[in-house]
């Protein structure tokens, strides 16, 4: 095994050598602060109107201290080893510009899965490879799980993208097999679990090997549990030899001043309290929801899974797509992912929509609607 020192270091040396090389632009607000007479950016130096105080006219901290402190106190890491992005996506995005080199590196990812990592994988050139995720049976229902030969066909690929809990099967993924596989790629690339869904799972999270495995990027979002999908929040948690290698590539000003100001609100105790209490309601709604969807004639199998979502598989799954649309409930298809076919993801809503959801549900009969 090899030491900190060097596993840090090697970390490092598996970014692009022409990233590692750059230096970062230097915006306005990274070289001085916002204190005293600002004649240093081209601002204007009245606010407009309707400004409310959040001084609009002047351009925003890169990486606001106070949400930054805030959010790495709510994962329980350091300040240091923390990103702050516009969603999970620019973080995708960053990772693989920095550490895949076009027409060279290749990225693993494990359908079906988030969009987003093939395509921003494609986007930079990288070559995508695939290892699909199996469905197994057990006394709990059905799930799906890591491929048996995930590690074979991580060989030579400079990222490793994982999801936990998945989008759109739900699964979760054994911390064990996170960690051994970080270990073995430990001077050939990164393992990045994206845990855009952990809030619904908390007990499933990564964090904890982030400290032996310099190799380990974790991506979160305030999109899901925390009801921030308008303001386009995420984060980046890793070493900080890898956040600053991110750093050097990111937009000079990221993050809109009341896109922060509203995060902080969100972000305070008593919201917190509030939305412990929704994930709670949730969580009910969400059993609810499956008992119907268990007994319905028109469903041939749920996917439990561990998010405020669920997967099923019709009789017919562009129909039920539809004619739910016609309804005016707007549900997922996702019979274009592998293994997937008639399969329609549901999210879970408030007790008022499920309740619409599951009128509809009762009467839905797929082999009498018209085609």
């Amino acid at each position: 095994m090899n030491s900190p020192d060097s596993n840090e270091q090697g970390v490092a040396d598996l970014a692009r050598p022409e990233i590692r090389a750059l230096e970062a632009y230097a915006s306005a607000r990274a070289l001085a602060d916002s204190a005293g007479i600002l004649l240093n950016a081209n601002e204007n130096p009245w606010p407009p109107a309707g400004d409310e105080g959040l001084a609009l006219n002047r351009y925003p901290d890169p990486q606001p201290a106070g949400l930054r402190q805030r959010l790495a106190e709510l994962y329980g890491t350091g300040a240091e080893n923390l990103l702050i992005t516009r969603g999970s996506d620019e973080g995708i995005d960053l990772l693989l510009r920095v550490f895949c080199r076009p027409g060279v590196d290749r990225v693993l990812v494990c359908p079906p899965c988030f969009g987003m990592y093939a395509l921003s994988a494609r986007v930079q050139g990288a070559e995508v490879v695939e290892a699909p995720l199996v469905e197994r049976e057990s006394e709990h229902g059905y799930a799906f799980d890591l491929a048996p030969d995930l590690e074979e066909k991580a060989d030579g690929c400079r990222i490793v993208f994982l999801c936990s809990p998945n989008n759109p099967t739900g699964n979760t993924i054994d911390a064990d097999r996170v960690a051994a596989l970080a270990e073995a790629r430990a001077e050939t690339g990164l393992v990045v679990v994206d845990e855009a869904y952990v809030e619904f799972a908390p007990e499933t999270s990564m964090l904890t090997l982030l400290e032996r495995h310099p190799n380990l990027v974790l991506l979160r979002t305030l999109s899901k549990a925390h009801a921030l999908a308008g303001c386009r929040l995420g984060s980046v948690i890793a070493r900080p030899e890898v956040i600053g290698l991110l750093r050097r590539i990111i937009a000079p000003y990221p993050l809109p001043t009341p896109t922060v100001a509203i995060a902080l609100r969100a972000l305070d105790d008593d919201a917190l309290a509030a939305e412990r209490a929704h994930l709670e309601m949730l969580a009910a709604e969400r059993t609810r929801l499956i008992e119907v969807l268990e007994a319905s004639p028109g469903i041939s199998r749920v996917w439990k899974g561990a998010a405020n979502f669920v997967l099923v598989r019709a009789v017919d799954g562009k129909r039920l797509v539809a004619e739910a649309a016609r309804a005016g409930i707007r549900l997922r298809d996702q019979s274009a992912q592998p293994g997937l076919a008639d399969c329609v993801r549901i999210t879970v809503g408030t007790p008022e929509e499920n309740a619409a959801l599951i009128d509809f549900l009762r009467q839905w009969h797929p082999a009498e609607s018209p085609a």
